[in-house]
C-alpha cells in the first residue's frame, strides 16, 4: 500500500537539510540538463495540501477543451488535435477527446483508438524534416480533460535528448509560426491519409 500523504511527506523530510531543501536531482548533472548545478538549489519542501485543489474543468460545464472541441488542425468524431502556439521546439501538438473524458474514463474502445492514433501521431511527426523524435507526454494535474501532449525534438539538438525537453522548450525562443503552421498541416493530411478524419469539424465537412 502506497504510503499516507503525512508519511510521504515525513520520508522525504528525512533526505532535506535544515530549511527542508532537498538535495540537487542526478537530473541536474546530466549533459542534456539546461542548468548548471554550480548556483541551483531546490525549493523549500512543502507539506502536502489536502483536500486537493480541483483541476481545471472538473465540471464539464466550465472545461475550456469541451468549449473549443470544434477547434484545431484535425478531427474525427472521438478525437481532435491542436497546435500549441508560442513554443521553442519546432512543433507541440495537442491530442483531445472531443467529449470530456479523463484517462482513466474512456471506454475500452477509445483507449485503444488513443494507441493506435498516437502511434499515427508520432509517426507523421517523426517524418518531418529536420525532426528527430516525438516525445509523448500524459500528466493531467492541471486539467480534468484528457489531453495528450506531442513535442518534436529538433535534428542534431543533443541538449534536448530525453526528459529536459519540454523545460528547453520553456527557455527557447519562439519558432517561427509560418514553419510550425506548415508542419502542423503536413501532420493533419498524413494522418487523413493513414488514419481518417478530416482538417474541420463534421458539421462543416465529411469525414474521409
Amino acid at each position: 500500500m502506497a504510503l499516507r500523504p503525512d508519511e510521504f511527506y515525513d520520508h522525504a523530510r528525512e533526505a532535506a537539510d535544515g530549511e527542508l531543501r532537498l538535495p540537487l536531482a542526478r537530473m541536474t548533472g546530466w549533459e542534456i540538463s539546461p542548468f548548471e548545478p554550480e548556483g541551483l538549489r531546490v525549493a523549500p519542501l512543502r507539506p502536502p495540501v489536502l483536500p486537493e485543489p480541483e483541476r481545471h474543468g472538473e465540471d464539464p460545464a466550465n472545461c475550456d477543451p469541451c468549449r473549443a472541441r470544434d477547434e484545431g488542425i484535425w478531427f474525427d468524431e472521438r478525437w481532435r488535435l491542436a497546435r500549441i502556439k508560442g513554443v521553442g521546439v519546432p512543433l507541440v501538438l495537442m491530442l483531445f477527446s472531443r467529449d470530456h473524458y479523463d484517462m482513466a474514463d474512456l471506454p475500452d474502445e477509445m483507449a485503444a483508438e488513443l494507441g493506435v492514433l498516437t502511434t499515427h501521431i508520432v509517426r507523421h511527426v517523426q517524418t518531418l524534416p529536420h525532426v528527430s523524435r516525438a516525445h509523448v507526454y500524459r500528466i493531467g494535474d492541471g486539467a480534468a480533460h484528457l489531453h495528450i501532449w506531442f513535442f518534436a525534438r529538433p535534428e542534431g539538438q543533443a541538449q534536448l535528448f530525453g526528459s529536459w525537453m519540454p523545460v528547453w522548450d520553456d527557455l527557447l525562443p519562439e519558432y517561427p509560426a509560418e514553419v510550425a503552421d506548415a508542419d502542423a498541416a503536413a501532420v493533419a493530411d498524413a494522418l487523413i491519409t493513414s488514419y481518417g478524419g478530416s482538417r474541420r469539424t463534421t458539421d462543416e465537412q465529411t469525414h474521409v
